[in-house]
């Protein structure tokens, strides 16, 4: 009986020195076979992820930097628009000072040949009148007078009669 308990003891011995042998066996070809190609995989895996991360990062520091020329080139496009409006209005209103000043030279031009055009007619009216007086005038001395009357004396009718219509 003594023999049994050695005996089951060796053969259990011997089983874990075949499953520890085994087991390294084992650990050997796994280490050489699939925990290098796990390893380059997993290694590969880790710079794909950071690559992405870092190249997400990249396109999120682009798309900020973009979000925000866009954003600068819109205001800088308000600030022209405000700048154009500005002067169109400034032109505008250039442009409607220039047109009433022309408009009031003009008006003053065109008072001015009106007052000329009626001091001509009054002096022409008044140079009709005074040929017309004279005229009158003459035919009545001549009739009152009964005679021709020469140039000198018709003058100096027609002045007296004259400074005397002016007097009144």
């Amino acid at each position: 009986m003594i023999l049994q308990p050695l005996a089951g003891m060796a053969l259990e011995l011997g089983d874990m020195l075949f499953y520890l042998l085994t087991f390294a066996i084992l650990m050997i070809l796994v280490g050489k076979f699939a925990w290098g190609p796990v390893t380059a995989m997993m290694e590969k895996r880790r710079e794909q992820v950071t690559y992405d991360l870092d190249h997400a990062a990249d396109l999120n520091k682009k798309a900020t930097e973009l979000v925000a020329a866009k954003t600068q080139a819109l205001q800088n496009s308000k600030n022209e628009a405000v700048e154009i409006i500005a002067n169109a209005k400034t032109n505008g209103e250039n442009h409607k000072q220039k047109l009433l000043n022309d408009a009031d030279k003009e008006a003053a031009e065109i008072r001015e040949k009106a007052n000329v055009a009626a001091v001509k007619a009054k002096e022409d009216a008044l140079k009709e009148a005074r040929a017309q007086v004279a005229d009158l005038s003459v035919t009545i001395a001549e009739k009152l007078i009964q005679k021709e009357l020469s140039e000198a004396d018709q003058s100096e009718l027609i002045d007296s009669f004259i400074k005397g219509l002016e007097k009144s």
